[in-house]
This record gives structure tokens, sequence and C-alpha cells, in this order.
């Protein structure tokens, strides 16, 4: 008996409107569009703006627009998992809000939160309950309003994260198409150079936490980015040796876009065009867990059934991954 596969029969994806440019930040912290372009690669990034709007809204969109694209109605969801690291709030789970709200009443729902490499773990756990044979549709969302973490008198973090959201629809398959492999790694050890200090149950929120800014994204830069540089790398080498898959084999690599230089290390390290490389962090900035989906809704009319994918992500834990994924579709269909 042919092997189940879990298959992306779908994509969509969604930004808000309002966006701060480089040249706006100037304005507000101590920096320059040339500082932050030779960093990181940005020079914009979307940001939601509006009363009581979060992170659902945008999964929101993105759900809507998925199920609209793929001619499936909200009945027909089994189940929705939503990879986020800014929940609407503590509980619910902003996965059960999305699911109100797009009227999908008849799957249970969760979050996963696993920094920035959420969504690729929580795309291979869906790929686990199709594989099952028991659940025929099920759908990922990665999202982050990151503004809502981030502190905009903070020149070295400010400048780098935005808002953003994406969904996919993974679906069974006995074809040799899907996700193939994954290599997933944690090391608890990185979360000193990067968290967000207060806010959990360990320094719940205060008066003082407050006033000590400490509810925003702490970064250490330098020990990220090496542990990132080389990680990211590694593993994405790692998951072609598995499967014996050269530079030549794969059609695109698809990374989480947290800089600019760690992408190009990653490709290099994997000796990849760089017309083989998905690369929107330009004009988004990292948005977290929205950051793969964009790139593939972005692509998706130049994917081809059958291309090869190498999905690659690197987070705060530290966590980082990457996936073997054959696409199930000609993009331009």
């Amino acid at each position: 008996m042919a092997k189940l596969r879990a298959a992306i029969t779908g994509i969509h994806a969604w930004a808000p409107a309002d966006i701060l440019t480089n040249k706006e930040l100037e304005k507000m912290v101590d920096t320059t569009d040339e500082w932050i372009t030779s960093r990181t690669g940005i020079k914009e990034r979307h940001i939601l703006k509006g009363k009581g709007l979060g992170t659902s809204d945008m999964g929101v969109e993105a759900v809507k627009g998925l199920l609209k694209k793929t001619g499936t109605t909200p009945d027909e969801v089994d189940l929705l998992i939503c990879a986020t690291v800014t929940p609407d709030m503590q509980f619910p789970a902003t996965a059960n809000i999305i699911s109100d709200k797009v009227g999908i009443k008849n799957a249970f729902s969760f979050d996963m939160n696993a920094a920035c490499s959420t969504f690729i773990f929580a795309l291979v756990t869906a790929s686990k309950y199709v594989e099952s044979g028991e659940y025929k549709k099920v759908i990922v969302v990665g999202g982050d309003k990151m503004s809502s973490i981030t502190d905009y008198t903070d020149r070295a973090t400010c400048v780098i994260f935005g808002d953003a959201a994406g969904a996919v629809l993974l679906e069974p398959t006995t074809d040799e198409i899907g996700i193939m492999d994954h290599r997933f790694y944690t090391d608890g050890s990185g979360r000193v150079h990067l968290h967000q200090k207060a806010g959990g149950s360990v320094k719940p929120a205060s008066h003082e936490t407050v006033d000590a800014r400490e509810h925003f994204i702490y970064q250490e830069g330098q020990p990220v980015f090496k542990f990132a540089v080389t990680n990211m790398a590694d593993v994405a080498v790692e998951i072609m040796e598995r499967n014996h898959l050269s530079s030549d084999d794969i059609d695109w690599l698809v990374p989480h876009q947290a800089n600019l230089r760690i992408i190009e290390a990653t490709a290099r390290r994997m000796k990849l065009d760089k017309n083989k490389v998905m690369i929107n962090i330009q004009r988004y900035g990292n948005t977290t867990n929205g950051t793969i989906p964009m790139c593939l809704y972005e692509w998706e009319n130049q994917l081809k059934k059958g291309d090869n994918l190498v999905l690659a992500a690197f987070g705060g834990g530290f966590t980082w991954g990457a996936i073997y994924l054959k696409w199930a579709y000609d993009g331009k269909r």
C-alpha cells in the first residue's frame, strides 16, 4: 500500500496596509536607513494598527483567502493549528479565536510556540494528523503581531520586526509529493540570549515590569546571529544529505526571513544560486511565523508540482530545523 503523505494544496497570506519605513525609523530612534539595510537587508515592514486588533485578525484574513481559493468550506476543516509567539491573549488559544471568527465549527484547534521555528514545527505536527488517515483537511496558520512586543526605543530590535500572517491547507495524498522529511532541534540554554523577560509565570506582569519595559523582545544580537548562521545552514545541508539531494535537485530554498546575511549564508552552504532563494525580508522584515508562508504565497505562481523545496528556520529558545517538501500543484493552475 502506498504511503500516505500530507501535501500543501493551497496557500494564502496577508499583511496589514500600514508600512513603517527605515526613513520613518530614523525619526524615532538613533539609526539610519544605511545601517539597517546593511545589517539586516530590511527596508520596510508592515504594522497592524487599530484598536482591538491582534494576531487572530491577520490569521482570519489568511484563512478566509485560503478557504476561498481552495474551494473549502469551514465545515470541512478537521483541525486548525496556529503558530504564534504573540497570541491575542494568554488563553484561549488564538487558533480557537480564528476558528470562531471564520466559522470553523467541526474542528479542534490549538496554538504552538517554538519562536520563529513554530511554523515549520506546526507544519510537521499537522502532517502527522493527516498521515494518520483520520484527518482530511488541516489548516496551519503562521502569524505574529510583532509590533505588540517591540520596543520602539530600542534600535537594536525595533528595526527588525513586522506583522503578517499566512495559512496553508494540508490534505492527504499517496503520490510522491508533500512533506517528505524533516530535522528539528532545540537548545534551551539559548534562552538567555533571546526572550521576553516578563509576562510569564516566572515574572508576572506588574507595575515594576511595565516600568522596566520588560514586556518587549530582549535580544543579544551577536550570539543569536552566530548561532543562527551556523545552525540554520547546518540543518538545511543535513536534510539534503539525508535525502541524497544535490544543489541541482533543489528548486527553492524557503528560509525564515530573520536577517539577509543568515539567509545568504544558508544558501552558500547549500551551494544554491541566489535565484533559487525566496527573499522578501526587504519588504516585510521579520514577521516571525508569518515569514515562510508569506514567501510561499508570493512565489506560488512560480511553483510547479514536484518541485523540491527546503524550508529552514531558526528561532529563540533556541529552536531550528528544516523540512524537505515536494510541492503538490502547479501554482498557475
